[in-house]
């Protein structure tokens, strides 16, 4: 087993370098599918998640090469075949390729999509939209198969919830639907706005983009383009947390500031003094144990639940009782134990955390049950007595690049051990 090993109470200064977005990249790479052509998506992250969705490209015949964040996708020799095998349930965006092959190849077989165990996360605004367009699902088998035997037709969809990942699988299947569909109740995250960028890019038809309302003109066919990802908003979060948990003018560069004003917000809210230019941040500790804070999760541009669990950290050294309302999974709580045993008080009352600080947190071996809360549990260690030990660190390579470098870049003694 891998672990990653942190020295805490090492000081962060310098300049970390924010990578290509995470939650943009894994729709990116699926939407090739529906290219003719090659594409080129500049900033590419070095994560494993990419490093799948890439092999389950070449199993569609895709020819795709990765150098220097630089991912080329040509598909001019692309066909249809099933995915079902153990790459798809090694993470949740796999789901994307329901979508995307059913506009290309008007069929789609896709395992049952894998991930991070965040609670209940159905599938079923997904299929909802499917259906209104005219697609045929079963579920059988540990897979979804879908099929539009009298082709895919536009339609008026309702999302019951702004769905990020049904909003862009329903763009994916329609852009190739004859006549338009509109899709209200859209998710209105920068990621959306991305992809649509792409598709645009390549010949679709698509306007509202960043409203509640999408509106999509199907196409008869899409060629290849260029294009590049947005900054990664969640991994610029992480850091600007470790800066004001134990910063001295930590620069984040390669910001969008747009997308980070909730968080941004909250991290000034609670004492933190920002330098905040065009397209970076410059932040430090936290003085005299800053001011408890709330955050309710909410779907953007509400606060993300993507920074809940970094956040909690924070809240551990903040003076009074600060509060977590998660909105958006009910399970996102599997760090506060993980806290709880770094000496943290915190505890979880339904959908509610419940911090009351400042605390000192001792080093001690801990889990990264997830993303995100890995992420919490390296923030934890940078500011413990003591080396902390965190296990199962797969879950943080899945989102975060290079994070081991970057961090000793800005002075963190952070290495990774085999045991």
């Amino acid at each position: 087993m891998r672990v990653f090993k942190i020295e805490g109470g090492h000081t962060l200064s310098g300049t970390i370098e924010v990578s290509g977005a995470k939650n943009s990249v894994v729709a990116l790479i699926s939407a090739a599918i529906l290219s003719h052509g090659k594409v080129v998506i500049e900033d590419v992250p070095e994560l494993s998640d990419v490093f799948v969705l890439m092999t389950m490209l070449e199993r569609l015949h895709a020819v795709v090469k990765y150098d220097n964040h630089i991912l080329e996708i040509d598909t001019t020799e692309l066909a249809f075949e099933p995915l079902l095998d153990e790459e798809v349930q090694k993470l949740r965006a796999s789901y994307y390729l329901m979508g995307a092959m059913i506009g290309r190849f008007g069929k789609a077989v896709v395992g049952i999509p894998g991930g991070c165990y965040l609670g209940p996360r159905p599938m079923d605004l997904h299929l909802k939209g499917f259906h209104a367009l005219g697609i045929d699902v079963e579920h059988e088998n540990g897979a979804y198969n879908l099929t539009a035997a009298n082709g895919i037709v536009g339609s008026r969809i309702n999302l019951d919830i702004a769905s990020v990942g049904a909003t862009i699988n329903i763009i994916f299947a329609a852009v190739y639907a004859k006549g338009t569909t509109y899709i209200e109740s859209a998710a209105k995250e920068p990621e959306i706005i991305d992809v649509t960028t792409l598709l645009n890019s390549m010949g679709a038809k698509i306007t509202g983009a960043g409203t509640d309302v999408i509106r999509i003109e199907g196409v008869n066919r899409l060629e290849g383009c260029r294009h590049q990802i947005i900054p990664d908003r969640i991994v610029a979060g992480s850091y600007l947390l470790a800066g004001a948990l134990i910063g001295d003018k930590l620069r984040i560069n390669n910001v969008i500031v747009e997308h980070m004003e909730a968080v941004l917000a909250k991290i000034q809210e609670a004492g933190a003094e920002l330098e905040i230019g065009e397209d970076y941040i410059v932040v430090s500790k936290i003085k005299n144990a800053g001011t408890a804070v709330t955050i309710k999760t909410m779907t953007y541009p509400g606060f993300p639940t993507d920074l809940q669990q970094p956040f909690t950290v924070l809240m551990t050294q903040l003076a009074g009782m600060s509060l977590v309302h998660e909105s958006i999974y009910n399970a996102r709580f599997k760090h506060i134990e993980e806290l709880s045993r770094m000496g943290a008080t915190v505890r979880q009352e339904n959908a509610t955390a419940i911090v009351n600080g400042p605390t000192d947190l001792q080093a001690t071996r801990v889990e990264a049950t997830d993303l995100r809360a890995g992420m919490a549990m390296i923030l934890a260690g940078l500011i413990a007595d003591g080396v902390t030990e965190v296990k199962y660190i797969e879950h943080v390579e899945r989102g975060y690049e290079q994070i081991v470098d970057k961090l000793t870049a800005v002075g963190a003694k952070i290495w990774i051990e085999e045991i």
